[in-house]
């Protein structure tokens, strides 16, 4: 499969690592030039390219930045995919970090939606809550005790090829219902970083608190 990644840092380097390891075809970018990423295109045989080219006739696409450079990227960053290939991101909202973010903060929406929104497509929400030495690590046989499950939040009939992705690096998939309600596995939830099974990670969806904790609000 071809994919295309947008964001070379922690998760999106890793999940190039491992989904280059599984003999996919990925094209891997960062904010700079694809010379900048010779390394990690050596160690792995992903193709460096230029973040508008990252999506081109992908069969998948994800985007693993921080949350403030969304809106520096190109408009119509990802059009240039396969019709119907799904869009993943990896992001989390930091205000520490991001700065505050009034299109979040202030209409009160999802992370993930606003992200949808930015780039005006459907996107799933996975891979936010998992240390990424984990994700590189961690992943175990389907059927394996203690399987470490993951989060999908999205929309579109795009979940079935996510979900593979996700059971193919070695976690467990769970449908955690609609893109609006991925606020149930944003910062400070309980499944955030829990590294529960299947059966942990429904429960702490269904006990996420919808108001996002005090220490994840920016101050005005």
């Amino acid at each position: 499969m071809r994919i295309g990644i947008i964001g070379a840092g922690k998760i999106g380097g890793t999940l190039t690592r491992r989904l280059t390891a599984l003999g996919h075809d990925v094209r891997v970018a960062n904010s700079r030039a694809p010379e900048t990423l010779a390394d990690l295109a050596a160690e792995t045989g992903a193709t460096a390219v230029w973040a508008k080219d990252a999506a081109d006739d992908a069969e998948l696409v994800i985007i693993s930045i921080p949350e403030r450079a969304v809106p520096d990227l190109a408009p119509g960053i990802v059009d240039a995919r396969r019709p119907g290939a799904p869009v993943i991101e990896t992001n989390n909202y930091y205000w520490q970090r991001d700065g505050r973010i009034d299109g979040i903060e202030d209409a009160d929406v999802p992370e993930s939606v606003w992200v949808s929104s930015v780039l005006g497509v459907p996107v799933f929400k996975v891979f936010n809550g998992i240390n990424w030495t984990h994700l590189r690590d961690r992943g175990t046989a389907p059927g394996a005790a203690g399987r470490i499950a993951l989060p999908i939040a999205g929309d579109d009939d795009g979940r079935q090829l996510v979900s593979e992705v996700v059971d193919a690096l070695g976690f467990d998939p769970v449908d955690a219902g609609p893109l609006a309600e991925s606020w149930r596995q944003q910062p400070g939830t309980p499944v955030y970083g829990a590294d529960l099974d299947a059966e942990g990670v429904v429960r702490a969806l269904a006990d996420a608190p919808r108001e996002r904790p005090e220490q994840f609000r920016a101050p005005r």
